[in-house]
């Protein structure tokens, strides 16, 4: 039931037709996971919460950012250098505090994906690179949850909904109908790479918030089987049909995907090979026995913000320095959860190391299974 206070707060929103008071209450209901709380979800938190959706959970580990401010509409001066999860929790408890909030200021990994997700009605990906949209997109699908997208490059925006099941019971298309496999790693820029127009993350953004509430409500069509495409520069906009495609490796005729994966390593482009791998428990049990050595390639300010005492040696230094690595005993070699260090053993095998073993999970592995007093990032 509403409260009087909600009846006065929502009262634009109940009264539209084919709205109404159960419609509000459906919404208060419901559980909204925002994976992001920069551009995309920055809109998407103030306006999910705005309308009255019970639960939001925000996952975001990283740290508000001078050069976010152009974009991150939760976010002020103030606030530069707090983290972006709690920060925006305190914003929005603030404009809406009927709504219950739960923050992680941990990444979302293959470790965590599947527990934290299921924990939701349904997810919005506000995230900007590919392993995380696979990851998150993936763990839908194995959850059946549906997923709002978004995307933003320079002028241009995306949205569409995945893994949506219609009325009639008739699953829709996930991001792998459209992208099966992830393009080189180097046609697809980041925004600091690239550049985003600060209110584009705002259009686009608010869009992706529709989508969640007409997947909610029931009311209005989504944007599952179609793909939303806009340019800001000349204000123009257009809709692809998204089909089923039967080379999808989760959906396909011929599904090889049962479970999470190493989406660095996938988005990479490097096959991680089973029998080259060790988990952290494994790497615990020889280090006590002293018979083992640890190379770290990530960099340097992420070695300083957590390590376990391994070799240091960035990922793009590791071929100028392969003469600083052991040859003459088993290397493992690590790095924030596993893609980059299988990367830098595909470059030092091609120079003749044939004893190295990539560490699965990485630190982020260590920290949740060995050592949880290491600090995440």
């Amino acid at each position: 039931m509403l409260s009087k206070e909600e009846l006065i707060r929502y009262n634009r929103q109940i009264i539209l037709p084919d709205f109404g008071t159960e419609t509000q209450e459906k919404l208060k209901e419901a559980s909204v996971l925002v994976i992001g709380a920069g551009g995309l979800g920055a809109p998407n938190l103030l306006y999910l919460a705005a309308a009255g959706v019970g639960r939001i959970g925000i996952i975001d580990f990283d740290e508000v950012n001078l050069s976010n401010l152009h974009r991150q509409v939760l976010f002020d001066g103030e606030q530069v250098g707090k983290n972006k999860a709690q920060t925006a929790k305190e914003r929005l408890e603030r404009l809406n505090p009927d709504v219950a909030f739960d923050i992680y200021t941990e990444p979302i990994t293959s470790l965590n994906a599947m527990e934290i997700i299921d924990k939701y009605d349904l997810v919005v990906d506000g995230s900007d690179n590919l392993p995380t949209r696979y990851l998150v997109n993936d763990a839908c699908y194995f959850l059946d949850k549906p997923l709002v997208y978004g995307a933003i490059f320079r002028f241009e925006g995306q949205v569409s909904v995945f893994n949506y099941v219609s009325a009639n019971g008739q699953r829709g298309p996930n991001y792998r109908d459209l992208f099966p496999t992830p393009p080189p790693p180097d046609m697809v820029p980041s925004c600091s790479e690239g550049g985003v127009l600060g209110v584009l993350p705002g259009i686009i953004g608010s869009m992706q918030a529709n989508e969640a509430i007409k997947i909610i409500t029931g009311v209005g069509t989504t944007l599952s089987g179609k793909l939303f495409l806009y340019d800001a520069l000349d204000v123009s906009s257009r809709s692809l049909n998204v089909a089923a495609n039967q080379e999808n490796p989760l959906s396909g005729e011929n599904p090889s995907l049962t479970k999470l994966i190493d989406y660095e390593a996938f988005c990479s482009g490097i096959e991680v090979k089973n029998e080259t791998e060790m988990t952290v428990g494994e790497l615990k049990e020889r280090l006590s026995q002293g018979s083992i050595h640890i190379l770290d390639v990530r960099e340097d300010y992420e070695y300083d913000i957590a390590n376990i005492g391994g070799q240091l040696i960035p990922l793009n230094q590791v071929i100028d320095r392969k003469k600083e690595i052991p040859s003459d005993q088993p290397v493992v070699v690590m790095c924030k959860v596993g893609g980059r260090s299988q990367k830098a053993i595909e470059l030092l095998k091609k120079e003749g190391f044939d004893n190295l073993i990539n560490l699965k999970g990485g630190i982020l592995a260590w920290q949740k299974e060995i050592d949880t007093s290491l600090a995440t990032y």
